[in-house]
C-alpha cells in the first residue's frame, strides 16, 4: 500500500503562523502535526509515502528527512490549488496498487493495520457529528455499503462525516476516475472534490465500506489545534514526570522539552513547551509555545506562541506568529 498525503494548502485559518511555516508543521503536544499523522502508520505495511506539497513545501521535505529518515518518500508540488482530486492525481505515476489518502490536518484512531485483510473495494473513515453541513458525509444503503457521498450537505439527516482518510484497493482505477471527473468537469461548489470521483466509482458498482472512528482531532484552526493539544496531552504525551524539580510548579498534563528554561512560574495544565523556550515569572495554561519562544512577566491562556516569539507584560490571550515581539515596551 502507498499513502498519499495532500498538504498543499495555505492554512489561512492558522495565520499568522502559516505565513512562515506550512500548516502540517504546527506543533501540538511536543511534535509537528505531520509527525503525529505519520506515527499513526506505525506497524502498517506502507511501501511508500507520496507528499503533495505547496507553499513552503521544502520545510516539509526537510522535516520528514530529519525526523523520519527511514521512510521511503516522494514529493510532488501542487502549483495550482484547484481541489482535492487534482492534488491526489499528482501522485499517479507512483500508484500501482492499493492506496490510502490521508489529509494531514486530521488525527484519528483507526485500525489501519487491518487494511491488509480488507474485503471491500474501498474504505472511508467517518465519525458521527451533530451538524454535518460543513463536512462531506456518507449515505449508507440497506446492504451496509456506502451508496452516496455528499460534500457539504444542505441538510443534517446524514450525520456520518468523512474525516479525511480514504482507502482504495484499486489505486490506478481511482486515478482513472479522477481523470474522468476532471474531463467531465464534475465539481462541487467550484472545486474538484474526491467525493465526486468516488461517486463515479460507486455508480460503477464499487463496494465502499464506512469505518466509524471514535477519535477525530482536527488541526485546522487555532481553537481546534488547542483542543488537539489537550487531547494528546491527556492521552499519552504528558512528560511532566520527567521534568526536574525547581522554583516553579508544573500542573500536568504538559509536554516540556528538556532544553526549556522555567523560572518562578506555573505551567499547565495542557501546555506544550518547545525546545529552547524560556518562561520567567509567568503563569501559562492551555497554550502552545513553539521552539525558542519566550514568555516573561505575564499570565497566558488559550494561546499559540510562534517560534522565537517574545510575549509578556500583562494578562492576555495571544495568537502570535514566528519571531514576533509583544508586550516588551
Amino acid at each position: 500500500m502507498k499513502v498519499i498525503v495532500p498538504l498543499a494548502g495555505f492554512g489561512s485559518r492558522l495565520r499568522p503562523h502559516t505565513f512562515s511555516k506550512p500548516k502540517p508543521l504546527i506543533n501540538v503536544a511536543g511534535k509537528a502535526v505531520l509527525g503525529h499523522v505519520l506515527d499513526m502508520f506505525e506497524g502498517v505495511d506502507v511501501e511508500e509515502f507520496v507528499f503533495i506539497t505547496g507553499y513552503l513545501g521544502e520545510q516539509v521535505e526537510d522535516y520528514v528527512a530529519e525526523k523520519y529518515p527511514n521512510l521511503k518518500t516522494q514529493f510532488k508540488q501542487q502549483k495550482e490549488l484547484n481541489g482535492q482530486s487534482p492534488a491526489v492525481l499528482l501522485a499517479e505515476e507512483y500508484v500501482d496498487g492499493p492506496i490510502l489518502i490521508a489529509f494531514v490536518d486530521t488525527i484519528i484512531h483507526a485500525p489501519l493495520a487491518e487494511l491488509n485483510d480488507e474485503r471491500a473495494d474501498a474504505v472511508v473513515y467517518v465519525k458521527r457529528v451533530e451538524d454535518p453541513r460543513r463536512f462531506g458525509v456518507v449515505e449508507v444503503g440497506a446492504n451496509s455499503y456506502v451508496s452516496r457521498l455528499i460534500e457539504k450537505p444542505e441538510t443534517v439527516e446524514n450525520d456520518l462525516a468523512v474525516v479525511g482518510f480514504y482507502y482504495m484497493k484499486d489505486g490506478p482505477g481511482f486515478m482513472k476516475a479522477i481523470h474522468r471527473q476532471i474531463d467531465e468537469n464534475i465539481m462541487t461548489k467550484g472545486e474538484y472534490y474526491l467525493a465526486d470521483a468516488i461517486q463515479l466509482m460507486l455508480d460503477d458498482g464499487m463496494k465502499l465500506r464506512a469505518e466509524q472512528v471514535e477519535v477525530w482531532e482536527d488541526c485546522g484552526k487555532p481553537e481546534t489545534v488547542l483542543q488537539t493539544n489537550r487531547f494528546l496531552l491527556d492521552n499519552g504525551s504528558d512528560n511532566s514526570a520527567d521534568f526536574p524539580e525547581g522554583n516553579y510548579i508544573i500542573n500536568p498534563p504538559v509536554y516540556i522539552h528538556p532544553s526549556a528554561t522555567i523560572e518562578n512560574s506555573v505551567v499547565g495544565p495542557h501546555v506544550s513547551v518547545g525546545a529552547d523556550c524560556v518562561i520567567k515569572n509567568a503563569i501559562i495554561r492551555d497554550s502552545i509555545m513553539d521552539v525558542g519562544a519566550m514568555v516573561e512577566d505575564g499570565i497566558l491562556g488559550q494561546s499559540l506562541i510562534g517560534q522565537d516569539a517574545k510575549v509578556g507584560g500583562r494578562f492576555r490571550q495571544f495568537n502570535v506568529g514566528d519571531k514576533s515581539v509583544i508586550g516588551y515596551e
